[in-house]
C-alpha cells in the first residue's frame, strides 16, 4: 500500500503461441511396440489443457481464451458486476455449509508472496481449497523472484505445474512480466501500484450494506496509494463519486487520476480538505499512512498527516448513514481511532471476509468456470 509518484503504461503484451508438432512415427519403433494412431491417443503437451507450447521457442506465449486479473479496468462494467454477482451466489453457497460445488477439483494454484500477508494468503488458500483445489504458498525466501531467478523464468516454470498463478509483489512490473510469460491466468494479489482484489471485496461489501455501488459517494482519507489507484480504475468503468483527501505531496498518480477523469464515467475529486470531502459520504475509507517498504518514513508521515485521522468528529461530519471501511491492517490511534473502527457503522471485518468471496469469483472467472 505504497504511494507511487509516477506510472507508465501498465497493460501486458501478448504474442502468438506457436504449436508443438509431433510426428505420428514416434508411436512405432524398431522395438515393435503396437502401432497406435494419433486419433486413438490424442497427445497434449502444454501448461494447460486448452493450448500447446513450443519446446523450441523461448518467446512469451499467449493465453488461449483465458484472461488475467491485473487491473479492474481491464474489464468492462458488465463483467465486473457479473463477477460481483457470482461472488454473492458462491458466498451464499459456502455460508450454507454446502460443499458440493468443487469447480477447482484437480487444479493447483501457485501463490507467490514477495510481500507477506495474512488476509491475502488465508483468503486465497482457503477459497481455492473450499472450491476443491490445492494452493501452494511460495514465500519471500522460497523464490526470491527477480533476484535468485528471473521473473520470466519463474513464470514459464510455474505454469507447467499449475493451473493458476497469484502474486503479491512490490514492483508492478513484476506482475506484468508474470502475465506476459505465463500461459495460465495470473491474478494480481497486490502491487505497489494497485490492489484490484481488495477493491472488488470492497465493492461487494458496499453492495451488501448499501444495496448498490453505482451512484454512491466514496471518500478515501489518507495517502494516495495503491488502494486509491484501484478505486480510480473502478471509477473509470462504474459510475460513482470518488474523493481522495490527502496531504499535499501525497496525491495519487496523476496519469491514473487523468485516466479516470477522461473516462467521463464518475465524478473524481482530489482534495487536501478531509472535513469538506466527507460531507454526504456513503463510505469513509482509510488505510495506513506508511505501508510496507515505507516504515522508515513513519515518523515523518505522522507529522505530515496530522488532520487526516478518521475519528468520531470526522465521521459525524460525514453523517449517521456513512459506513467506515479500512483494508487492514490498521494502526489504531494513527490513521483511525479505536472508537471508529469498533463503531456499529464500521464494516472493516465484513470487508476482510469478502476478500475470500470476491477472490473466489475472480478465480472462477479467469478459469472459465
Amino acid at each position: 500500500m505504497a504511494a507511487i509518484s509516477s506510472f507508465s503504461a501498465y497493460f501486458s503484451v501478448r504474442s502468438d503461441k506457436p504449436s508443438f508438432s509431433i510426428s505420428p512415427s514416434i508411436f512405432s519403433s524398431s522395438l515393435n511396440f503396437p502401432r497406435i494412431s494419433v486419433s486413438q491417443f490424442p497427445l497434449k503437451i502444454s501448461c494447460n489443457a486448452s493450448s500447446t507450447v513450443s519446446a523450441q521457442s523461448t518467446s512469451p506465449t499467449a493465453k488461449i481464451e483465458l484472461k488475467d486479473f491485473l487491473h479492474i479496468n481491464d474489464f468492462d462494467k458488465d463483467t465486473i458486476l457479473r463477477i460481483l454477482d457470482r461472488a454473492i451466489d458462491v458466498k451464499a453457497l459456502i455460508k450454507s455449509g454446502d460443499r458440493s460445488f468443487q469447480p477447482f477439483k484437480g487444479k493447483t494454484m501457485a501463490m507467490i508472496f514477495a510481500k507477506p500477508s495474512m488476509r491475502t494468503r488465508v483468503s486465497f488458500e482457503t477459497g481455492f481449497t473450499l472450491l476443491g483445489g490445492h494452493a501452494i504458498y511460495l514465500g519471500p525466501d522460497d523464490i526470491q523472484m527477480g533476484k535468485r531467478e528471473e521473473t520470466r523464468d519463474v513464470a514459464r516454470v510455474l505454469c507447467r505445474y499449475n493451473d493458476l498463478l497469484m502474486a503479491r509483489v512490490f514492483a508492478h512490473q513484476d506482475i506484468l512480466d508474470l502475465a506476459k510469460y505465463a500461459t495460465v491466468p495470473v491474478i494480481n494479489g497486490l502491487t505497489d501500484y494497485n490492489h484490484p482484489c481488495q477493491i472488488m471485496a470492497d465493492a461487494l461489501t458496499m453492495i451488501e450494506h448499501i444495496g448498490q455501488l453505482e451512484g454512491t459517494k466514496v471518500v478515501y482519507v489518507g495517502d494516495g496509494n495503491n488502494i486509491v489507484h484501484s478505486w480510480l480504475l473502478l471509477a473509470s468503468i462504474v459510475p460513482f463519486h470518488f474523493v481522495c483527501a490527502c496531504p499535499k505531496g501525497f496525491e495519487p498518480d496523476e496519469k491514473t487520476v487523468e485516466k479516470a477523469r477522461q473516462a467521463g464515467i464518475s465524478k473524481i475529486e482530489i482534495t487536501n480538505d478531509p472535513k469538506e470531502a466527507v460531507r454526504g459520504a456513503d463510505v469513509v475509507y482509510s488505510d495506513v499512512w506508511a505501508s510496507m517498504g515505507q516504515k522508515e518514513e513513519a515518523a515523518y508521515r505522522r507529522q505530515v498527516f496530522k488532520g487526516f485521522q478518521v475519528d468520531k468528529s470526522l465521521m459525524d461530519i460525514a453523517g449517521s448513514k456513512a459506513f467506515f471501511m479500512h483494508c487492514l491492517p490498521a494502526e489504531r490511534g494513527v490513521e483511525v481511532t479505536d472508537e471508529v473502527i469498533e463503531a456499529p457503522n464500521s464494516i472493516v471485518f465484513q470487508q476482510a471476509e469478502n476478500r475470500l468471496h470476491a477472490q473466489n469469483a475472480i478465480m472462477l472467472h479467469v478459469l472459465g468456470k
